[in-house]
């Protein structure tokens, strides 16, 4: 993710640790960007304005959550042409994440593992960050739990998320599917997320009321859910007023990268492999869901083809993580682009591609 042709940025990326490659590309976009040079070279942002959520998103392409943990660089970010932008996750309390390595690519399958573990500074710092932006981009704030704390007090630390990040956040996403963080994905149990999100409810009326603010509030998914699952989640999804889903998160499957090196390694599968998954939910939540209601595709986006794919299976906006890496910046504007195309096609049969919440 350099100004310059990424495929001379790539190799060079390549050769080094994946996580201290991320972090060498995240400080670079800063420098560039505070000189300006970044806006430049990046070109001019899709224009391609689309009402969700009761926002006002620049295109149909955002980032995902992932890349910036800590929110410390959404303005540079915003320069690289996306019409939204999520960072996190965040937990209540700072924590290191897992040990390292942690991160490892797989190029032959245009594929990343990550077991990062929710490594973060906090919401102290991470609150801090996002204040300090200057961009006017949508930003969606992505929340979680700290490993520390004992699943049965899982809501706790989600409804002490949403506390702090409500004043700043253009979205709020509420992560339980990483599979890197022990027990998570059991919060997407019927019964326990009907549970949290009424919870996470409770605290939303109470922040409407104090704020004088309306935030939505969506839920991010998994991509190993069995139709049942997926089936009780879209229900409760309704039932507890959830604005909206994102899907889907990485996937704990290894049967698309079998024999390749690092395929063994623990943790969550992303970029090409998961995207047929990824797919499936969406056009399984597309037939569960009431017509209008917004669904962010992400998972194995390396192409504007892969994109339309996403509108084509049921979602109304993609996100980008994996792709990034293994395509590079031209990748937001290519994407951004077939979406603008695929969406003024679709028009004149009268589906709505961008609809309000």
């Amino acid at each position: 993710m350099f100004p310059f042709p990424y495929a001379l940025a790539r190799p060079l990326l390549f050769a080094i640790d994946p996580e201290r490659a991320h972090d060498l590309t995240l400080a670079s976009l800063d420098a560039l960007a505070a000189t300006g040079a970044l806006r430049v070279a990046a070109g001019a942002r899709v224009d391609d304005p689309v009402e969700l959520l009761g926002l006002r998103l620049a295109n149909r392409v955002g980032l995902a959550a992932g890349l910036d943990k800590n929110g410390a660089h959404v303005d540079a970010l915003a320069q690289l042409g996306f019409g939204f932008v999520e960072v996190g996750t965040v937990t209540p309390k700072p924590q290191p994440g897992n040990p390292k390595p942690r991160m490892f690519r797989l190029p032959e399958a245009d594929a990343l593992i990550n077991r990062m573990g929710f490594n973060n500074l906090g919401l102290d710092a991470f609150v801090a960050n996002v204040q300090r932006r200057r961009s006017d981009l949508p930003l969606g704030l992505n929340i979680g739990k700290n490993a520390a704390t004992p699943i049965e007090r899982a809501t706790d630390d989600y409804v002490e998320g949403l506390r702090r990040v409500w004043p700043h956040a253009s979205y709020v996403t509420v992560n339980i599917s990483s599979p890197n963080t022990k027990n998570l994905r059991q919060l997407q149990g019927g019964d326990e997320l009907s549970a949290m999100l009424a919870a996470l409810g409770r605290e939303r009326t109470a922040l409407r009321r104090s704020t004088k603010r309306e935030v939505p509030m969506l839920v991010k998914i998994a991509p190993d859910l069995a139709d049942a699952q997926v089936e009780a989640i879209a229900r409760v999804l309704v039932e507890q007023s959830v604005d909206g889903v994102i899907a889907t998160n990485t996937t704990v499957s290894r049967d698309a990268v079998k024999g390749l090196r690092h395929a063994d390694e623990a943790g969550g599968l992303s970029g090409a492999p998961v995207r047929a998954a990824s797919d499936r939910v969406i056009r399984a939540l597309r037939a569960l869901l009431p017509s209008r209601y917004p669904i962010v595709g992400v998972g194995g986006v390396m192409s504007g083809d892969d994109a339309r794919a996403k509108l084509d299976a049921g979602a109304d906006v993609v996100q980008l993580y994996t792709g990034l890496v293994y395509r590079g910046p031209a990748l937001v504007g290519e994407c951004a682009r077939a979406l603008k195309a695929h969406a003024a096609a679709a028009r004149p049969a009268g589906r709505p591609t961008a609809p309000t919440d």
